[in-house]
Order: structure tokens, then C-alpha cells, then sequence
């Protein structure tokens, strides 16, 4: 698998400015390495992730001057102090939440609308709220520009969720906190799955997978540490 996938790895290394310039077939070229090297390599399974995965070009969430790194496994600026996560990160967020086709998924921090395309792509229904106002415009044009129809976005305080539109059948959480917002909870359906990342956001996070069951009990594993960035309140 090495010698397949070496001299790929090695041109978008060595010519980062090529690989900018690619045409659509070089970025899938570029995405297939990724997902076999960053994803498949390290245990993701689910196929939908995978599929969407592949399909979401995420050279385009990324700004101009970071595209010759859109398929590294690595976070990336998107300005006010926002990142676009890792791609490893979002697929295994996206994992745990075993999506479905017609699923209703709630996110927040839509960010660039990365993750948001990516749910998407998996068949899911998304509604996703960004507390920066710049941010969140740009993601609903870029979106809409890039086709993803089923994606509703808007400008607001995600520690409020989206009660109009609960209950959801997962819900993401893209930035950290001490715990998990009590609304969020209330607006996850019996049977649904939130993923979240929890602890000091600056110091000690790890990925917190909560299931609701039938009758509205909770349960919770902590999965991986990440660290992301801080979960604001109010609206930017």
C-alpha cells in the first residue's frame, strides 16, 4: 500500500503550487489518499463517512492561500480565531453519530460549513448555527454556491440549539466546553447521538459521545482527547 500511494504523497509534498493549480481529478486523486492513508489506516469504518468523505471537496472550505493543504490531515485558520477541523476528527465525529439517510442532524459551529457539507453528503438533513455573523454568511453562500441544498444555517448562539426545529435525531458540537450545553440535551431525540468535545478548552479535552435512550436516560463514553476551540455564547 506504501508503494502505491508514496509518489503521490511526495508530489503534493514537493509541489504544493501544482497541487493547488489541479484540476477536479488531481483534488480526488488528492482525497482518495487521504481517506486510505488518514481515515481508512486509522479504523474508520463507517461507509457513508468514507463516501462523503471522498465527495466533499474540502479545498473549497478552506481560504485561497491554504488550498495546497486542504488534503493534509490537519486543521486549518479560517480567520476569527476559527479553524476548519482535522479531517480525521470530522469523519470520526461523523462515524459516531452513525448517520442515515433522512437523518436530522444539528450542528454548531458550522465554521467554513466543512462538516455541514459532510453530513450532507452522507444523506442527512442539517441545521447548523454559527455565532460569528461574517462566518456564517459565507458559509450559507459557499453551500448554496456548492450545491449542498439540504443544509439550513444560521446566525445565532449555539448553546441554545435550534428548539424550532428539534428534536434531532444527532447533534455535533465543533467547539469546546466544560460541559454539555442542558438545551442541546433536551433537543436530542430517544434513540439519538451527540458528540461533543468536553474539558478546559485550552488545557484538557476529550471527544464525548452521549446517547439517549428510549426513555430519555443518558449515557456517556469519552472517547479520544482533541482540542478544539471554545464554545462562545452570544452572537459575534
Amino acid at each position: 500500500m506504501a508503494c502505491v500511494w508514496g509518489p503521490l504523497l511526495v508530489f503534493a509534498t514537493a509541489l504544493p503550487a501544482a497541487a493547488q493549480q489541479a484540476n477536479e481529478s488531481g483534488w480526488r486523486e488528492l482525497r482518495e489518499r487521504l481517506v486510505a492513508e488518514q481515515l481508512v489506516a486509522r479504523g474508520i469504518r463507517d461507509s457513508a463517512t468514507l463516501a462523503a468523505m471522498r465527495a466533499v471537496p474540502r479545498h473549497e472550505f478552506v481560504p485561497p492561500d491554504a488550498r495546497h493543504l486542504a488534503y493534509e490531515d490537519t486543521p486549518l485558520s479560517i480567520g476569527r480565531e476559527q479553524t476548519i477541523s482535522q479531517p480525521y476528527i470530522v469523519a470520526l465525529m461523523t462515524e459516531l453519530i452513525r448517520p442515515s439517510r433522512g437523518d436530522r442532524v444539528l450542528e454548531v459551529g458550522t465554521g467554513s460549513g466543512y462538516q455541514a457539507a459532510v453530513l450532507s453528503a452522507a444523506g442527512c438533513r442539517v441545521w447548523t448555527i454559527e455565532i460569528f455573523g461574517t462566518l456564517a454568511s459565507e458559509a450559507r453562500a459557499r453551500l448554496r454556491r456548492l450545491g449542498y441544498a439540504g443544509v439550513a444555517v444560521r446566525h445565532g448562539d449555539g448553546y441554545a440549539g435550534w428548539s424550532e426545529e428539534a428534536p434531532f435525531d444527532a447533534i455535533i458540537v465543533t467547539a469546546g466546553a466544560d460541559a454539555i450545553p442542558p438545551a442541546l440535551l433536551d433537543q436530542l431525540a430517544p434513540g439519538g447521538r451527540l458528540v461533543m468535545p468536553v474539558g478546559d478548552p485550552y488545557t484538557d479535552q476529550r471527544l464525548v459521545l452521549v446517547e439517549k435512550d428510549a426513555a430519555g436516560g443518558i449515557s456517556t463514553r469519552y472517547m479520544v482527547p482533541v482540542r478544539f476551540v471554545p464554545l462562545l455564547r452570544g452572537v459575534r
